[in-house]
């Protein structure tokens, strides 16, 4: 029996996922598949390898270079959040990622990504954090804020499009018991998009018309996710980690404080929860 550990995304409201992730480190919980989508994919590399504090570092020493986050990146190469200094600049040389415990953790590791063309999900496995970076950037590479992916001979864009929260995936792939981490409060739901949003998807990505209808259809099959969540929770087979209340944190937020904030939440809100935890995952054998 597999255990998995799901991570949703969010922008930078997924900093709420990197403090539960620094408590799972802290308290020595590990697992046997990660699945981490956008936001949750970027966090993720760092619990996998064992590196408590980088996901957060990375989140916030960053906030005032324009190399990170600006509309001056976007204008001049399509992404908001600079994909050299991302994947290349920071994971290299400011803050490195320790590949080689990476490789040694054991831990099966997959960012989710949405193919451009069919328009469904796809679950890479990531082994070497160098050589499948652009996985990752993939998974986190949000529509009108980032260029499509080439990897592979494909084309790919960040994995919520397809599936926010890939409890089902993680089920296929034999992961009896999950812990699912949410970025959004358990009560919360999608709605329908925003008719704008909608036009300027169906003239920005008209060749791509299955990833267009996996946009638009995105409300309902993240609902769907919820209600499969909330089902193996009532079975026993998910524990559900996520904020009190909404984290008021928008995908590029920048303010520091707001985010510590959200991170601390993520870190306390797992530490109040640890005896629970720690049962349900007590009954894998």
């Amino acid at each position: 029996m597999g255990k998995g550990l799901i991570i949703e995304g969010g922008g930078m409201r997924g900093i709420f996922a990197a403090g539960v992730l620094d408590f799972l480190l802290d308290a020595g919980i590990a697992f046997d598949n990660v699945i981490g989508v956008s936001a949750g994919a970027c966090h993720g590399c760092s619990y996998v390898s064992g590196q408590r504090g980088r996901a957060f570092a990375v989140n916030m020493d960053y906030l005032d270079r324009k190399e990170y986050c600006s509309f001056e990146n976007l204008r001049k190469t399509g992404d908001l959040f600079g994909a050299e200094f991302l994947y290349h600049t920071i994971p290299e040389k400011l803050y490195p990622i320790d590949n080689a415990a990476f490789q040694a953790s054991g831990i099966k590791f997959q960012p989710v990504v949405t193919n451009c063309v069919t328009g469904k999900a796809e679950y890479p496995v990531v082994t070497d954090m160098k050589a499948d970076v652009e996985w990752v950037r993939a998974s986190a590479s949000l529509p009108f804020l980032a260029n499509m992916v080439e990897v592979g001979g494909g084309l790919y864009m960040d994995g919520g499009i397809a599936d926010s929260i890939p409890l089902a995936q993680s089920i296929r792939q034999g992961n009896e018991k999950n812990v699912v981490i949410l970025t959004r409060p358990r009560t919360y739901r999608k709605k329908p998009g925003r008719k704008v949003a909608a036009a300027l998807m169906k003239w920005k990505y008209r060749d791509f018309p299955n990833m267009v209808d996996a946009y638009l259809a995105r409300f309902s099959t993240y609902n769907q996710s919820l209600e499969l969540v909330a089902a193996e929770e009532a079975a026993g087979n998910a524990f559900v980690i996520a904020p009190m209340g909404d984290l008021s944190i928008g995908r590029a937020e920048r303010n520091p404080e707001k985010l510590k904030k959200a991170y601390l939440e993520g870190y306390y809100v797992t530490e109040a929860c640890l005896g629970k935890l720690q049962e349900f995952l007590q009954e894998i054998r």
